[in-house]
């Protein structure tokens, strides 16, 4: 037990110099926010998830309540084929799920002009696995849209609301 904490606490010095550190919490210089998203989306579930647990951030249930007003307006997911075999069926494809959104103040003056992110995963297709790969896509398209609203949410730090 004793060989095992200090194996640990040597390490620890390493990981500090590499620059290494936990995520944290994010602060936002919006106070209250209000995500005029479809109710059963699950962007929008990610996004209240993540701004409730990862910033300092209020979302709030009316609009009039809010310091800044957060629109999803399009969300598109693109399978584009990138690679063929001899016989003309698909091996590989290219997974792509875009996002376009803006953030406005409570009187629809923009804060954060429509803006566009694009998340890219590359995957192998074998007919004999159809299965396995519908399942690995899901994943890929879930893992897509976790980075994308860590990405929003980065944005929305850069958003300087007027005072007042």
């Amino acid at each position: 037990m004793r060989r095992r904490l200090l194996a640990a606490l040597a390490g620890a010095p390493f990981l500090a110099a590499c620059g290494f550190k936990l995520r944290g919490s994010q602060t936002l210089p919006i106070e209250k926010i209000y995500l005029a998203l479809p109710v059963n989306s699950p962007m929008g579930a990610e996004m209240s998830r993540l701004l409730r647990s990862s910033t300092n951030a209020q979302v709030v249930t009316d609009r009039k309540d809010a310091q800044a007003v957060f629109e999803l307006l399009s969300e598109t997911r693109e399978r584009e084929v990138l690679a063929i075999n001899a016989q003309g069926r698909a091996t590989e494809y290219q997974l792509r799920l875009r996002v376009r959104f803006r953030v406005t103040d409570k009187n629809a003056g923009e804060l954060l002009g429509p803006t566009d992110l694009i998340a890219r995963r590359d995957i192998t297709f074998n007919e004999s696995d159809l299965l396995a790969k519908e399942s690995e896509e899901s994943l890929l398209y879930r893992d897509m849209q976790s980075d994308l609203v860590r990405q929003m949410v980065n944005r929305l730090a850069a958003v300087r609301p007027e005072a007042g």
